[in-house]
């Protein structure tokens, strides 16, 4: 809000917007009114509520690479299981005999 704050140092982008306090302060609102189209907001909103990397394939895997965790968001709910039958492949039980 433009009141000083001894524990922040401001940022040198943010000193590059002008040479003044209050130019400063005035261009870095003027930023902020600018509107994003749906599409990209409708994004950004969808990998802050499912806590996504928001980028590229490139920057994503960057990402999971730091972190050591996929990033890729996941179908929800439990794997379905397969039938039984398929389960069991060369262990299914045998008829024995009488």
């Amino acid at each position: 809000m433009g009141e000083p704050n001894p524990i922040l140092t401001h940022h040198p982008l943010y000193l590059a917007l002008g040479p003044e306090p209050g130019e400063r302060l005035e261009a870095y609102r003027n930023l902020s009114r600018i509107a994003l189209a749906d599409a990209p907001l409708a994004d950004l909103r969808l990998a802050l509520n499912q806590n996504q990397p928001l980028g590229n394939d490139r920057s994503c895997a960057e990402i999971e690479a730091v972190m050591g965790q996929r990033r890729e968001p996941r179908k929800r709910g439990r794997p379905k299981q397969e039938p039984p039958e398929e389960r069991l492949g060369d262990k299914r039980q045998q008829e024995l005999p009488i």
